[in-house]
This record gives C-alpha cells, structure tokens and sequence, in this order.
C-alpha cells in the first residue's frame, strides 16, 4: 500500500495557506477576514501535522492541537467583537470600521 507523499501535503498546505492571505488581503467584510485567518491557522496545522506523521514524532500532534485551543478561544473573542460591531455600526465592511470612534 502506498501512501501519499509529504510534498503533496506541504503543497496543498501553502496553496491553503496563499488562498487565506489572499482573502485576508483583498476581502473587505469582517467575516470573510475572519474566516481567511482561520484557514491559515489550518494551513499551518496541516503541515505540522504531516511533517509530525512523517518524523514519527508526537510535537506536531502537540503544536496542532495547541493551535487549535488558540483558534477557538480567537473565534469565540473574534465574534464577539465582530456582533458587536454589527450592534453598534450596522455593517460589517471594514472600511466603514476603520475607526474607533463611535
């Protein structure tokens, strides 16, 4: 049985990892934003994943579930702000947030 190769991971990982920073750079609605640096976060595991399976090392396991906790605590704070914002403002473009001001 053959298994797939470490490449085929790390490109479909930098191709995740490029579509997130292209809507994190080009999108301007809050949610789309958010949901891009949530693709990267898992771009990222993706890799430490598949290098931890091809090493037969544990860390990566480790660093992929701790960035996981961290993407969830940054979802439930991330929306929070993000309802907020809608409450207050009434749009989510975040040229029309750019400011702190009420």
């Amino acid at each position: 049985m053959h298994s797939v190769p470490l490449s085929w991971y790390l490109i479909l990982s930098a191709v995740l990892f490029g579509l997130g920073v292209a809507g994190f750079l080009l999108r301007r609605n809050i949610i789309t934003v958010f949901m891009c640096i949530e693709l990267m976060l898992n771009a990222v595991n993706l890799s430490f994943v598949a290098f931890s399976y091809q090493l037969k090392q544990i860390d990566g396991h480790l660093y992929a579930f701790f960035v996981m906790v961290v993407a969830a605590a940054e979802a439930a704070v991330g929306l929070a702000i993000i309802l907020t914002v809608f409450k207050n403002r009434a749009t989510l473009q975040i040229d029309e947030v750019d400011s702190m001001k009420g």
